[in-house]
């Protein structure tokens, strides 16, 4: 359903992630059309998308997708609106969301961040310590995750509500010629049938 026609080359593939070729505004545009046709209810499909949103703001990198899909199966909502919903999590966003985190898990526990970390961050170094940098990224990053699969889900199912009706609205338009062309065909041949008994 997301596969593209033809595969790009993985630099290709980053170029693309990093900054989109059609612009931004166009990539939200199809985020949002893609959203709107999932199948579902509004409620489902927000719920899951809010499940990617809020994973999102977790320092879980590499398992933002299985994070998702898992707490949308435990809430019920839509898996695949949960895969679209981890857009809000990309290398625009991650650095102001993990730095958000951070402090304010610091900050829940009562600790100093500046003094704890070295002159240069590095992975060695996380993985090496992670209650100093981890630790207090997961203890903000619940609340939040929290705050934002609320402030996602609202918006995106009134969102959805609305795409989903103007789309059988239009199916409805589209649909209403043919269905008066075939009552009309249908009223001739039930007064064609009437003549010739009347005639016998």
């Amino acid at each position: 359903m997301f596969r593209r026609r033809k595969k790009l080359h993985p630099i290709r593939r980053l170029k693309e992630f990093l900054w989109p070729s059609r612009g931004w505004r166009r990539s939200t545009l199809y985020v949002a059309h893609r959203v709107g046709r999932l199948p579902g209810t509004p409620a489902s499909i927000a719920a899951g998308f809010a499940c990617g949103a809020a994973i999102s703001f977790t320092p879980l990198l590499g398992f933002h997708f299985a994070g998702a899909a898992l707490l949308a199966w435990l809430l019920r909502g839509n898996i695949l609106a949960s895969a679209l919903g981890t857009v809000i999590g990309n290398p625009w966003t991650f650095p102001f969301i993990f730095l958000w985190i951070y402090h304010l898990g610091h900050w829940m526990m009562g600790t100093v961040w500046v003094s704890d970390l070295p002159d240069e961050l590095t992975l060695t170094y996380v993985f090496d310590h992670p209650w100093r940098v981890l630790l207090p990224m997961m203890v903000g990053g619940v609340p939040t995750a929290v705050v934002v699969w609320f402030l996602t889900f609202w918006p995106v199912r009134a969102a959805v509500a609305a795409y989903q009706h103007a789309r059988r609205s239009r199916r409805g338009s589209r649909q209403r010629p043919f269905r008066a062309q075939a009552a009309s065909e249908s009223a001739s041949r039930a007064g064609a049938q009437a003549a010739g008994e009347i005639n016998r």
